[in-house]
């Protein structure tokens, strides 16, 4: 066979094999894109519908990671932290003093250092000694089992307050508080007031009020005066 004629057939076969291949490709199914990054194969779902376990960033409340510095040697019980926090956030338009927070855990014997002034600039928190009503007690015992929002009932008085005006009364310069829960409503009309008792000090078992959150005399006049006029309150 001549030269000239193997050429024209061999030509014709590069031909015939070129046209197949691509119209093999263009009916089947689609190459890979060789050009794109590689895919992350992570299971989105891992990510956005997890449940994290106990500790993980994820579980933090947002209100307590915004406020991450207030009480950094953890003094304060961390659930009534949060659930103060929280009411803080949603009702700031109600609270004029944003300086400070308050937090009364009636929870812990009359002994402990229960009244937790809480610094929301520098996030540094003080205990104090606070008493509760004689009622709260009725055994004496040092701890608070009864609650009660009703005039006379010698009683402390638990929930959200907000603190008021200051005046002098009959133990002195004192603290007047509104109540902002069905719980404690009638705050204002029983005088449960801050004040100063000398029968709030260092020892096993403190002196009962009348139902106010009253403190000892070394150091209440100072309290007062940073609470006043309009700061958070909340006691359970």
């Amino acid at each position: 066979m001549k030269p000239l004629k193997l050429l024209r057939i061999f030509s014709i076969f590069i031909t015939f094999t070129f046209l197949f291949t691509h119209y093999a490709h263009a009916s089947g199914a689609k190459r890979p894109d060789v050009t794109s990054p590689a895919q992350d194969v992570t299971d989105s779902s891992d990510i956005q519908g997890r449940i994290p376990p106990a500790g993980d960033s994820f579980s933090e409340s947002p209100v307590l990671e915004k406020y991450s510095y207030l009480d950094p040697d953890h003094s304060v019980p961390s659930a009534l932290l949060k659930k103060a926090l929280e009411y803080f956030e949603a009702n700031q338009s109600k609270i004029s003093n944003k300086r400070y927070i308050v937090i009364i855990d009636f929870s812990q014997h009359n002994s402990r250092k229960r009244f937790y002034l809480i610094d929301m600039e520098s996030g540094d928190v003080i205990g104090y000694l606070t008493a509760h009503g004689k009622n709260s007690d009725p055994d004496f015992d040092g701890y608070a089992t009864q609650f009660s929002n009703v005039p006379d009932s010698l009683m402390s008085s638990v929930g959200f307050y907000l603190t008021a005006e200051t005046y002098y009364g009959e133990h002195g310069y004192s603290l007047r508080l509104d109540g902002l829960s069905s719980t404690n409503s009638n705050a204002r009309a029983r005088a449960i007031v801050i004040h100063g008792a000398d029968y709030v000090t260092d020892a096993k078992l403190i002196g009962r009020s009348y139902g106010c959150p009253a403190l000892d005399q070394r150091y209440y006049a100072d309290v007062i005066n940073m609470i006043k006029s309009g700061a958070l309150i909340y006691a359970q």
